[in-house]
């Protein structure tokens, strides 16, 4: 028979490695505070009340208890922009979608809307706008065209720097939705030149990424 202490040892021997539990530790750490929280109204509900309180607690604590770690952990429930269910089986070749606390964000390659230099859609760019066209009449909140370039200077007649340059672009793409009766009322265009860098200039590559087209969805908040 082992003693007490012996057995002890043991069963720390043979625990997982303490890293793969730490999140369980702020999980069952979170749960606790909440439940010492609900334990503290029951004691502080009048007499006679006691049945309808233990069913009320009994409730809570279902649903606490069924919350995902990350609401726990801030408090927040998640939510989605308005429009993330119908963008979430959106299927475009170069185009994709990511959500941020602005909004939802519809994000196109450079290449495939314009020729290097250029800010006139090509056949492949106006078709990759046009599938566009249901999601953004779906969405009644506010849509902002962005612009982006890399860093590498141009200096035409037409465009004297990536500014007029990325501009130009976000206009030609809210000129086609138009054109298309799309009602831009809710839209406009804004070029960033390359002052918003997803990647590095330092590479082909990175300078790729850096050229594109970005449509950013923001719901109407109440009361603006």
């Amino acid at each position: 028979m082992l003693d007490r202490e012996t057995r002890h040892t043991l069963e720390m021997s043979s625990s997982p490695e303490d890293g793969d539990e730490a999140w369980l530790t702020s999980y069952l750490d979170v749960l606790t505070l909440l439940i010492t929280l609900f334990v503290l109204l029951l004691a502080l509900t009048p007499p006679g009340e006691g049945e309808a309180s233990d069913s009320a607690f009994m409730r809570a604590f279902s649903a606490v208890s069924s919350l995902p770690l990350a609401t726990l952990a801030t408090g927040i429930q998640p939510r989605h922009s308005g429009v993330r269910p119908q963008l979430s089986g959106l299927d475009i070749p170069g185009v994709s979608v990511s959500q941020g606390r602005e909004g939802v964000t519809l994000r196109i390659d450079d290449s495939l809307l314009f020729a290097s230099g250029q800010a006139v859609l090509t056949a492949q760019g106006r078709g990759v706008v046009e599938s566009l066209i249901e999601v953004l009449a779906s969405f009644d909140g506010q849509i902002s065209v962005e612009g982006h370039t890399d860093s590498i200077p141009i200096s035409t007649a037409r465009f004297p720097s990536n500014w007029e340059l990325s501009s130009a672009r976000a206009i030609a793409v809210v000129r086609h939705l138009e054109r298309q009766g799309f009602n831009i009322s809710r839209m406009r265009a804004v070029g960033y030149a390359d002052t918003q860098p997803m990647e590095t200039n330092a590479t082909s590559e990175g300078r790729a990424a850096n050229r594109r087209v970005e449509l950013l969805l923001r719901q109407q908040v109440e009361g603006e």
